[in-house]
């Protein structure tokens, strides 16, 4: 039986990201019915967010799983197909009587994106599907899901918890949306959790000491990333303002898979919380800087040698 670092949980999809060239208008997007809109590009690639993490997971040198479930057609042998490329095992299921998740990612000339997704079967995992002989792992890594497959999360952290396996939440803005009842005993049983701010303040209000605030609903580390601007990691003990790097965004889809992820693969390698947030603002400046929610993901190597040449700036604030 195969012994994993991480399994991570959560949808499969496959993307495709338009560049429609559309100038936003006090922050939307426009277009008019009964037309036919000539696009500038288009590229294709798998995404979601259990697969953008368990990407980063792999990259980084952990034994990674896939948890999930895909459908049928030609999405699913894209996704399986790419899957082995990057050496991470399915350990999910997959059924005749669905779609494959997809979604659509409509760019504006501002690089700014509206995503439409359709997640199909990627919500419809349920507990008693799950062959627990795969899931021997240290980590647990749940990503944004709803239906059945949310309910088979809340069970899975108390499997998780009865055998000793961490667990790290980065929930979405529906989730979040739903209220913290919904997500509570996620985030009390979860040894990280993640969100960016604007999902924090949805969840438990603005507060002066955001994260805090959230530590004291039961989890061991938060972070709360705030897109260009600072964000903040706590541990109870110490609170560490993160800073990042001024650049030209390409592409922000999947960024914050791509710091959660980064960042949990860093801590699971070295328990160091400083080094663990360089690696994550590393990995998510990489992922940005490139069109496909993981088209960017660094190895532990091009981490290290980024983190050698360029200034990641962290700082720890005792509290």
């Amino acid at each position: 039986m195969v012994k994993y670092d991480i399994i991570t949980s959560g949808s499969g999809l496959v993307d495709a990201f338009i560049d429609t060239g559309v100038k936003e208008n006090k922050g939307g997007i426009c277009f008019p019915s009964g037309t036919k809109i000539k696009v500038k590009d288009i590229i294709f690639s798998v995404g979601g967010g259990g697969i953008n993490t368990a990407t980063t997971f792999a990259k980084l040198g952990l034994k990674t799983g896939f948890l999930g479930k895909l459908g049928v057609g030609n999405n699913a042998d894209i996704i399986l197909r790419e899957l082995k490329k990057r050496k991470i095992d399915f350990l999910g299921v997959q059924t005749n009587k669905e779609h494959t998740g997809y979604s659509i990612v409509l760019e504006t000339d501002k690089k700014h994106r509206t995503i439409l997704t359709y997640k199909a079967s990627s919500d419809s995992l349920r507990f008693g599907e799950i062959d627990f002989k795969k899931l021997d792992t240290k980590w647990f890594h749940l990503t944004s899901t709803s239906g059945e497959s949310f309910k088979t999360q809340i069970k899975l952290i108390d499997y998780a918890k009865k055998n000793k396996i961490k667990v790290s939440f980065n929930p979405s803005s529906y989730q979040v949306q739903g209220g913290l009842n919904q997500i509570k005993h996620l985030v009390k049983e979860s040894f990280i959790i993640s969100m960016n701010k604007e999902e924090a303040e949805e969840l438990i209000g603005k507060k002066k000491n955001l994260s805090k605030e959230l530590h004291a609903l039961g989890s061991e580390i938060v972070i709360i990333t705030n897109g260009e601007f600072p964000g903040e990691i706590y541990d109870g003990k110490d609170l560490y303002k993160f800073y990042p790097n001024k650049i030209k965004v390409t592409e922000c889809t999947g960024a914050g898979d791509s710091f959660s992820a980064g960042f949990v693969a860093a801590y699971a390698k070295t328990e160091d919380i400083a080094k663990s947030i360089k690696v994550a603002m590393a990995n998510a400046e990489s992922v940005i800087l490139k069109r496909g929610a993981n088209t960017g993901v660094l190895s532990w190597k091009e981490i290290e040698n980024k983190l050698k040449n360029k200034t990641f700036k962290v700082v720890k604030v005792r509290v």
